[in-house]
């Protein structure tokens, strides 16, 4: 992310978003990292958290300045996908942090217990519970017998105003693959 053209354009990329950073309270910056099922992660995640948390960025401001989407980094933190570009973003030493990971280590996917506990991804959980049947039929009757990526898929997560109460607003945007026939 660059900084607008505006004054500010003299300032270090760096100190722009120290300054962007100033505005956002440390409540919103901080992800705790410390609770099940997040205890079993390296604890050079719990050092990105606290590096994130004390330079004030959001997953979004991380993601526009290494060119990802907000939840690819978010799954950085948590070990899900690799982290060399956000420890160096976050001054934390990607040496440091592929050495504490060790070689043998790879992203940790799904985790947690089923249920789950935390009320967020339970209410996720309980809308596959409640909506996951008639979602694969819509799906088998637009695209045929086969199933949505997870692997090849895009996660998009907005916040819609309404007037009843702001809408979150989730998108999985899948790659379609068909059932092999042989």
């Amino acid at each position: 992310m660059r900084p607008p053209e505006t004054r500010l354009s003299l300032l270090s990329h760096s100190h722009y978003l120290s300054l962007k950073a100033s505005k956002m309270s440390q409540a919103q910056a901080v992800v705790p990292g410390n609770n099940s099922p997040y205890s079993d992660l390296p604890p050079i995640i719990s050092e990105l958290l606290a590096a994130k948390a004390r330079k004030g960025l959001t997953f979004s401001d991380i993601g526009e300045h290494i060119n990802k989407d907000e939840v690819w980094v978010a799954s950085a933190f948590y070990g899900q996908d690799e982290l060399k570009s956000v420890a160096e973003l976050l001054e934390v030493s990607p040496i440091t942090a592929l050495a504490a990971l060790g070689n043998h280590w790879w992203p940790s996917r799904g985790l947690g217990p089923i249920p789950p506990h935390d009320p967020v991804i339970y209410r996720l959980f309980e809308g596959v519970l409640v909506y996951g049947q008639p979602i694969k039929a819509i799906i088998h009757e637009k695209f045929g017998d086969g199933i949505m990526s997870m692997i090849d898929c895009k996660i998009n997560i907005d916040r819609k105003p309404d007037p009843k109460g702001d809408r979150v607003v989730l998108t999985f945007d899948g790659k379609f693959l068909p059932y092999a026939k042989w």
